[in-house]
């Protein structure tokens, strides 16, 4: 049933695409045809609100329910969109997530702010030049319109990721995170060895190794003695038995890291 329902997903969604877009256009299908349309998509929502529910009953949590019924990756890719907005309205209030009260927090959006805002510029820029240039064509004006403001909300929501999501030293772990994608829970007894070491290329995937680079560089290297589990912005998973990254004060994340694995060393 799962199977038949994201096939009919595949078909009716692009479908109702099409349609929105050709009546933004001012072309209007014949109306069986858009009765048609709506009717497969009030189905196939109908059809999908019954299967969750029926997975709720059968003891599935909500978020298992979800994955059952829609793509992985599609989740991801939603839960990492409204992460942006999340960090965003972060960002405004001046708070940071994930930070307990006896936790440390190191920033790593310092070298990489001037790119993101300066693209964010830009894009504002572009948005007032096409609103001007498209001023006479109302439905691609709006249409434009809107990509463009959630561009910029887009790019602002990534430099705000990176500030409200710093990595953060507790008792037992670090955990290293890079804007709303990256999030790697390091046992601090998985740890090694952690260097200081600044590089500024990183063009070859390695195997096993997760680089975490800010505005090109990373400044901390930290070998584990067993692997870690990496999850990419699509749910990809792989082992990493080496960790580069980068915050903006790295020898002070190096101290405190060192003393933290000091002092759960025993005597």
């Amino acid at each position: 049933m799962r199977r038949l329902l994201r096939a009919a997903a595949y078909a009716v969604l692009p479908g109702e695409l099409v349609l929105m877009v050709c009546l933004s256009a001012g072309v209007r299908p014949p109306a069986p045809a858009l009765v048609a349309a709506e009717a497969a998509v009030l189905l196939l929502l109908l059809a999908e609100v019954a299967v969750f529910l029926r997975l709720r009953r059968h003891g599935r949590t909500s978020r298992e329910a979800l994955e059952e019924l829609v793509p992985r990756a599609v989740l991801r890719l939603i839960g990492h969109e409204l992460r942006l907005m999340r960090s965003l309205a972060l960002w405004v209030a001046r708070r940071r997530d994930g930070v307990g009260p006896d936790d440390r927090a190191f920033g790593h959006a310092r070298d990489g702010a001037a790119l993101l805002l300066g693209f964010a510029f830009v894009c504002v820029i572009e948005t007032i030049g096409m609103s001007y240039l498209l001023a006479d064509v109302p439905v691609v004006h709006e249409i434009v319109l809107v990509v463009d403001l959630y561009t910029v909300a887009f790019i602002l929501g990534l430099y705000a990721a990176s500030v409200v999501r710093p990595h953060v030293l507790s008792a037992d772990a670090l955990r290293l995170r890079q804007a709303a994608h990256v999030d790697i829970r390091i046992p601090l007894d998985s740890i090694a060895t952690v260097s200081y070491e600044l590089l500024f290329s990183h063009d070859k995937k390695e195997e096993g190794v997760l680089d975490l680079a800010v505005g090109s560089q990373t400044s901390l290297t930290l070998r584990l003695s067993e692997p870690v589990t990496s999850v990419g912005l699509l749910g990809r998973e792989r082992r990493v038995h080496t960790v580069r990254c980068h915050a903006d004060d790295a020898r002070a994340l190096l101290a405190a890291l060192t003393r933290a694995r000091t002092a759960r060393t025993p005597a």
